[in-house]
């Protein structure tokens, strides 16, 4: 085990003093190579951050809106009939939004029922296995400049579904 933490330590610096070493021999501009690519980098955050200022705006209004509680108070009377807990169902939708406002929620699932109630559990493998799926769409299609998203949010969605029902179900053989 200590092998692995001393490799560790000294991996991440070799690879940089590997790559210098390799460009060097190549006779390339490593330092001009270097800033070449920290301005692409920077011009790619410049195109996507009114894309991301957008969604966490829209994130921030979804919230202190009330619509994710219409939404649980509506569900309520099929509580019995649906294979989730109803109090995990803000957090799915949030989470295919935004990861820190989920981690949020998921605080607030934990103040309230606890970490190892069968909602506190389901929505704990809720965030593990599912992704911010908007706003991962939006960034890496924004920064390759697709415009027709095609199939990706429908079955994005199927997916964050099924991960909700599977949470669920898996919560409940533990619990």
């Amino acid at each position: 085990m200590k092998l692995i933490s001393y490799l560790s330590l000294f991996l991440i610096p070799m690879v940089i003093f590997y790559i210098i070493v390799y460009a060097a021999l190549q006779k390339k501009p490593v330092f001009e190579l270097f800033l070449k690519g920290v301005k692409q980098g920077f011009l790619t955050v410049v195109e996507i951050a009114p894309t991301i200022i957008g969604l966490l705006v829209a994130i921030g209004i979804f919230r202190s809106s009330g619509v994710l509680d219409f939404i649980c108070n509506m569900l309520k009377p099929l509580e019995n009939l649906l294979p989730f807990p109803i109090q995990i169902l803000p957090l799915a939708l949030l989470k295919m939004f935004s990861a820190s406002g989920a981690n949020a929620l998921l605080f607030d699932i934990f103040k309230n029922y606890g970490t190892d109630s069968y909602v506190g559990f389901s929505a704990s493998i809720l965030l593990c296995c599912t992704e911010t799926l908007f706003y991962t769409i939006s960034v890496y299609f924004m920064s390759v400049k697709i415009k027709k998203t095609r199939w990706v949010v429908p079955v994005g969605i199927l997916l964050s579904l099924v991960s909700l029902i599977l949470s669920a179900w898996i919560a409940r053989m533990y619990v």
